[in-house]
C-alpha cells in the first residue's frame, strides 16, 4: 500500500504532539512493507527545532509553499492507495482539493479533534477545513473517541469515522537509568496551554508548595514568565524524544494533565500517557470519561482531582508504586504500541476500501 500523508509536522517535536505519533505509527507502517512519503511545510519554528531529518525508510517532503510541491504532490497521488490530511496541516484546505481530484482513498485524520470542533462550534476558519466540512472524505480518524465521534458525522459530516488513538513506540520509550538532571519527585511533561494552567496549578504548584523540601520538574516549550514557579519547582525548556525515558525514568512519579476542551469530551488519552508507561513510572492523572478504558484506575493507574491527593500519591510506598507502574506498562505493550495502531489503520483503510460500514 502506499500512503501519501499531508500533515502539521514528522520533522520537530517542538511544541506539538503530531510529530511524536506520527513517527512510530509511519515507522511501524514502513516495517510492514507499506510505501509513505509525508509532505510537510518547513516553517521556522519548527526548522529551528528539528530532531528528525529523514523518514527512514519513506519519504519526508519538506517545502517553504505550496506552489514549490504542487505537481510532485500531484504525482505522488497518482500511485497512491489512500491519501491523509491532518488537523493543523497548514495547507489543508489545497491539499484536500488535490486529493479528492486523485484516485486515492480520501482520509482526513484529526489528531485535534476536542479543538478543531470548539473552534467551529464558535464560528471560527479553519486553514485545514473547509466549508464543506468532512463530507468529502471517505474516512475520518479521531484522535479522540467517544463523543466526537458522533460531532464529527452530525456536525462535520463525516461519512465514515473512527478512532485512531495515540501510541508509543517502545523501542524509544523504554525503561532506562535515572539522569541526575531530570531528578524529581513528581514530573510534567507537556507543552504550555492555557487552557491545562488551572490543572496544572492544582496538580503541580499546589503539591510542590505543600512539599518545599521536594523536588518537582516541568518540561516543556512556551512557558510564560508570569506561571506560578516556587523555588522547588525546576524546568526544561523542549526536550527531544530521544530524552523522554530519561526524563520519565528519573521521578517517582509523572503527571498527565489534559487540556480542558479534550477533558470535558473525554475518552483522549495524550500520546504522554503511553510514553510514561511504557518507559515504566507511575502516572497519576486528572480524571476525564472514558480514562479507565485505557488505564484501570488504582491498579495501573493513579486519578487526582485535587492537590491533596497528588501529595497523598507522593507519600506512597516505594513497593506500591512499582505494581502500579508495572501494570501499566504490560497495559500498553499489550494494546497501545504503534504496531497495534499500524494494524488498526491498515484494517480501516481496507475497510473503507470495500465499503464496509464502520460501527460508532
Amino acid at each position: 500500500m502506499k500512503l501519501v500523508i499531508f500533515g502539521l509536522t514528522i520533522s520537530s517535536s517542538w511544541g506539538n504532539g503530531h510529530a511524536t505519533i506520527w513517527r512510530g505509527l509511519l515507522s511501524e507502517l514502513i516495517m510492514r512493507g507499506h510505501e509513505v512519503v509525508f509532505f510537510e511545510r518547513d516553517v521556522p519554528y519548527y526548522a529551528a527545532h528539528r530532531d528528525l531529518v529523514e523518514l527512514p525508510g519513506g519519504l519526508l517532503v519538506l517545502y517553504r509553499d505550496w506552489d514549490q510541491i504542487g505537481s510532485l504532490a500531484r504525482q505522488e497521488l497518482s500511485g497512491a492507495d489512500a491519501a491523509i490530511v491532518s488537523s493543523y496541516c497548514p495547507d489543508g484546505l489545497v491539499a484536500t482539493n488535490l486529493v479528492c481530484e486523485s484516485s486515492a482513498l480520501r482520509v482526513f485524520y484529526d489528531l485535534d479533534t476536542p479543538v478543531t470542533l470548539s473552534r467551529i462550534r464558535a464560528g471560527e476558519s479553519l486553514n485545514y477545513l473547509g466549508g464543506r466540512g468532512l463530507i468529502d472524505f471517505d474516512l475520518v480518524l479521531s484522535f479522540t473517541g467517544g463523543a466526537a465521534l458522533e460531532a464529527l458525522r452530525d456536525e462535520l459530516g463525516a461519512p465514515q469515522v473512527a478512532p485512531l488513538y495515540g501510541s508509543v513506540n517502545p523501542r524509544t520509550h523504554r525503561p532506562v537509568a535515572p539522569n541526575q538532571r531530570f531528578r524529581a519527585s513528581l514530573s510534567y511533561l507537556g507543552t504550555f496551554a492555557s487552557d491545562r494552567q488551572e490543572s496544572l496549578t492544582e496538580l503541580f504548584v499546589q503539591p510542590a508548595c505543600a512539599m518545599p523540601n521536594e523536588r518537582f520538574l516541568i518540561g516543556g516549550a512556551q512557558y510564560p514568565q508570569d506561571f506560578p514557579w516556587t523555588a522547588n519547582i525546576y524546568f526544561v525548556r523542549h526536550l527531544a524524544p530521544a530524552d523522554h525515558p530519561a526524563f520519565f525514568c528519573s521521578s517517582r512519579l509523572t503527571l498527565n494533565v489534559t487540556r480542558g476542551v479534550m477533558r470535558e469530551m473525554g475518552w483522549c488519552p495524550s500520546g504522554r500517557l503511553f510514553e510514561a508507561a511504557a518507559c515504566g513510572v507511575p502516572i497519576i492523572s486528572d480524571h476525564w470519561k472514558g480514562l479507565d478504558e485505557f488505564f484501570q484506575p488504582e491498579h495501573e493507574i493513579l486519578i487526582a482531582r485535587e492537590s491533596n491527593e497528588v501529595v497523598a500519591a507522593l507519600q506512597r510506598d516505594e513497593e506500591e508504586l512499582r505494581q502500579i507502574a508495572t501494570a501499566a506498562r504490560e497495559r500498553v505493550l499489550a494494546e497501545h504500541t504503534a504496531r497495534h495502531r499500524a494494524e488498526e489503520l491498515e484494517q480501516l483503510l481496507a475497510n473503507a476500501r470495500a465499503g464496509e460500514t464502520l460501527e460508532v
